[in-house]
């Protein structure tokens, strides 16, 4: 124990660093949660967050940097060795096993055992010890887990982590998907855990929650930490000031001329809707004009794109194509046809077919046009794909590579340049940057201006918020399924993004 008898705080990160190709997603960042605190983290998507948590729960072994639990180092980088240091972590996305019981998810790979034998009676007394301490006592340990609320569910993976006896509980979104009274409830269990010695790293994008909970708060913005001050010390303005920086709101305002106000209409949306996703969402879209897509993880950005390129069967809405009543599509092939065409955010799992070289995948979704009698020309499809990626800056030499030995930024080129291919009037891109280094942004950035300017309509999605605002004519923000607002001209700006969403100003009624 150190001098004066202080306790070694529960978790010192120093130094932390981690790259990956075109991206510096942590740079010597410093981090001290102490024993028995709510230590709230926060910061914009791509802020390194995510890397710094998996750095922590050993997910990911970091570039450079060193890790103390109690005073301890850890430097052996893998999910066991950091659970057995004491290190848990609940996600937005949960983690039980919808198929066994209540009580089996809480003893999962833990189970209490005398020569062999599994005590079955010691369990379920521990579990409703555990489930009285959370508050869940309505939970039985025979219920199936996967017929649960979200909410239950939630409460068994912080039941499992009692059980292992971790000391230090990292929730990423704990109350994403919880109802005003579950979330409650949540930050009553959260003190709880406080008042026994649980050291606690609390992820929110609610900002006013996290001032509530934490007692420390720290800011991280690119790769990061640019503030720890005790939380009494915050407003949640002031939260939102330090995750933008000092970059002034006017550099972001109008940095394009949008379409004259008489520019045709190619599209309109009207009550688009997926259960559980999306909510009544309305939109239009002119010839020639970049309409962004803004909101935090789990707005529903993706699903929208998604369900206007026929990729949801379960959407419903009204829909006009260039003024012209068109059924709803209910697959991509029909979406296609009307002329809307999606590059996903998953571009290797859903863009691409890795092990066919760029060729093949461009002309992809239509092949007919490099074939003769149902017969495909190598050479007519080398044709048209060099044709269709010379614009995005692609080489062509490299079309007969397989698209899985691209880097990241030469895969979303074609991508692009598949559809390109196709010249549709609505191109969807969701994250079209994600991932890839800044000469293939600036790319990318040019092109998606060219094909505006040439006629296309762009639908975008990226969780750089400075990026939506920089690249688009008008921006709509969402916000848990929802469409909080449309901004425009000089009231699309970053920091209003981010109120909006954040909830330092309430959305007219």
């Amino acid at each position: 124990m150190p001098a004066g008898g202080t306790p070694p705080a529960a978790l010192t990160v120093t130094g932390m660093s981690k790259s990956f190709p075109g991206v510096h997603a942590l740079a010597g960042v410093d981090f001290t949660l102490a024993a028995g605190e709510v230590h709230g983290l926060v910061g914009q998507n791509g802020a390194g967050k995510s890397t710094l948590v998996k750095i922590i729960t050993g997910a990911q072994a970091p570039d450079e940097g060193t890790l103390l639990v109690h005073g301890r180092p850890l430097d052996h980088w893998s999910p066991r060795a950091h659970m057995d240091a004491g290190i848990a972590a609940i996600y937005q996305e949960l983690n039980t096993v919808p198929a066994r019981t209540a009580m089996d998810n809480v003893f999962l790979g833990q189970y209490p055992r005398v020569a062999g034998f599994v005590r079955r009676g010691e369990m379920r007394r521990r579990f409703r010890e555990l489930a009285a301490l959370v508050g869940a006592e309505e939970i039985s340990p025979d219920a199936v887990a996967g017929l649960l609320s979200i909410a239950n569910q939630q409460l068994l993976e912080i039941m499992r982590a009692l059980v292992a006896e971790r000391t230090i509980l990292i929730m990423d979104e704990p109350t994403a998907s919880l109802g005003p009274s579950e979330r409650e409830r949540l930050k009553e269990i959260v003190r709880t855990l406080r008042e026994r010695g649980v050291s606690v790293i609390y992820i929110s994008h609610d900002l006013d929650e996290v001032l509530e909970i934490a007692q420390t708060v720290t800011v991280m913005r690119d790769g990061r930490v640019v503030e720890t001050r005790p939380a009494a010390g915050y407003r949640a303005a002031d939260l939102v000031h330090a995750m933008l920086g000092e970059v002034p709101d006017a550099a972001h305002a109008g940095a394009h001329v949008p379409p004259s106000a008489d520019a045709p209409e190619v599209l309109r949306a009207t009550g688009v809707t997926l259960p559980g996703a999306v909510h009544g969402i309305d939109l239009t879209l002119r010839r020639g004009e970049i309409l962004g897509v803004a909101g935090l993880v789990g707005a529903g950005r993706t699903e929208l794109l998604r369900c206007l390129a026929g990729a949801e069967k379960g959407a419903r809405g009204e829909l006009m194509i260039e003024g012209m009543p068109r059924r709803w599509p209910r697959s991509v092939a029909a979406a296609v046809r009307m002329g809307i065409a999606l590059a996903p955010e998953d571009r290797k799992g859903q863009g691409l077919v890795l092990i066919q070289n760029g060729s093949v995948n461009v002309t992809l979704p239509d092949i007919a046009a490099a074939s003769t009698a149902g017969i495909v020309s190598s050479r007519r499809r080398r044709e048209l794909a060099g044709a269709a990626v010379t614009p995005v800056g692609f080489d062509p030499a490299r079309l007969s590579a397989p698209a899985g030995t691209l880097s990241g930024g030469n895969q979303q080129k074609l991508v692009i340049g598949k559809w390109l291919h196709r010249r549709p009037r609505v191109l969807l891109l969701d994250e079209p940057t994600r991932g890839i280094d800044v000469g293939a942004k600036a790319e990318i950035y040019a092109v998606m201006r060219r094909l505006a300017d040439e006629g296309m309509s762009v639908i975008v999605v990226s969780s750089d918020l400075d990026e939506v605002v920089d690249l688009a004519d008008r921006v709509l923000v969402m916000h848990a399924g929802r469409k909080l607002a449309e901004l425009s001209g000089a009231e699309a700006t970053v920091k209003r993004v981010l109120d909006l969403v954040f909830k330092v100003e309430e959305v007219a009624a």
